[in-house]
């Protein structure tokens, strides 16, 4: 039945054509950004008012899509971790090794007879090895999803200052997408129906799962049908 609903729907909906990547005739705005140590790059461009291009690359595999504006979220989800634990202990082998340092220099036997070396060679590997990790692990990660369907469209997640560079982009893809907002259809159910097809697109491209398109269609399905449903006087 559910099934049978959702081809419903995408039989009402409008059909609305999308620039291929590589092939806009306006480019607004645009955002780079690089993850070095994760092998992961992210090209964004605010193309022909009411879209965005989006590239992305990691160790060989590259992908690219549109996104209509007219579906997406406000919000530019932003989230920071610091593994604050890891940093902890990279600053305890920071402190054992600079002691072992300070032994070794200050004693008056031959350094590579001294039991302190053994301490300090290993001390320092075990600093380095926390200090990659703590690297690795401190992440700013963002986002963007779908209005209704709640779904997950675009996810990047780099080092330290990923964010500060994203933040003016956000802010006029913000802009573009308010601007987008007033080409929707007036009717809230119309406007439903086409962001159902507009997930049914984005799942023939790959860029949602058969999970994931589940998920979004059963919600926006329910918002459908409390739209629809008259209201009790």
């Amino acid at each position: 039945m559910l099934t049978q609903a959702s081809e419903h729907i995408l039989l009402q909906s409008e059909v609305r054509d999308v620039p291929e990547p590589g092939r806009a005739r306006i480019t607004h705005a645009a955002l780079r950004c690089r993850s070095r140590l994760r092998m992961h790059h992210l090209d964004l461009a605010i193309i022909d008012y009411y879209y965005l291009a989006v590239r992305t690359s990691r160790t060989g595999s590259v992908r690219e899509y549109v996104l209509d504006l007219r579906f997406l979220d406000r919000s530019f989800r932003a989230r920071r971790h610091i593994p604050w634990r890891c940093i902890l202990v990279t600053l305890a082998l920071t402190s054992i090794a600079a002691f072992s340092i300070r032994q070794i220099v200050s004693s008056t036997a031959l350094w590579w007879h001294q039991h302190q070396l053994l301490l300090c060679t290993t001390t320092l590997g075990l600093t380095a090895c926390a200090a990659l990790v703590s690297a690795w692990r401190t992440t700013e990660t963002f986002s963007l999803h779908s209005v209704h369907g709640g779904a997950t469209l675009l996810e990047f997640t780099g080092g330290p200052g990923t964010l500060r560079a994203s933040r003016k982009f956000a802010l006029k893809l913000a802009a573009h997408i308010q601007f987008a907002i007033a080409d929707r259809r007036a009717k809230r159910v119309e406007h439903l129906l086409d962001e159902m097809r507009e997930h049914f697109r984005l799942r023939e491209v790959g860029v949602l799962s058969q999970e994931q398109y589940e998920c979004s269609r059963t919600q926006i399905l329910a918002q459908h049908a409390s739209v629809r449903q008259p209201r009790r006087i």
